[in-house]
């Protein structure tokens, strides 16, 4: 499925998963978790994000201390030039880049710093969260993003 179509449906839905999650907060299931778990295996297994990359090219991560760090020692500059280079300070007063789509996305969809990339990289689209629904209106959002986040969350509407 293509973005857009899924932007377009994952608007749609909104109000519809609002109360999918809203209910699920009242009333979780015992197998929630593992549930949850099972569908973002399947998804994520039958979702090829290189060719997507959607996140890399809309979606700016938080970087952490930690993050910055990492990075910059991994492209041998220290972290005062890297944050001069790359980064600004948000509205919350959180790191994250000065444009988008990403400076590491590749023309190929490739990250090239995949291998230190941050950790809100590393997680997303967080669909593998235990209590998904402390997540909702983040997962929520990511369904207009992702398309495993918006398959995981119909796949929930199914199953659970």
């Amino acid at each position: 499925m293509e973005i857009n179509t899924i932007q377009k449906l994952a608007k749609e839905k909104k109000d519809e998963n609002q109360r999918f999650f809203t209910k699920l907060k009242k009333k979780p299931p015992k197998n929630l978790d593992y549930t949850v778990q099972e569908i973002h295996n399947e998804i994520t297994e039958e979702t090829n994000c290189l060719s997507c990359a959607n996140c890399c090219k809309t979606t700016g991560p938080l970087l952490t201390n930690i993050d910055i760090e990492r990075i910059s020692k991994h492209l041998r500059i220290k972290p005062s030039d890297f944050i001069t280079k790359y980064l600004k300070i948000d509205e919350e007063n959180d790191y994250i880049f000065q444009l988008m789509p990403c400076p590491f996305l590749a023309s190929d969809n490739y990250c090239l710093i995949y291998d230190v990339r941050p950790k809100a990289c590393r997680e997303y689209p967080h669909t593998d969260r235990k209590k998904i629904y402390q997540i909702a209106n983040l997962t929520i959002k990511n369904t207009e993003i992702c398309p495993i986040a918006y398959k995981v969350v119909e796949k929930m509407k199914e199953k659970l």
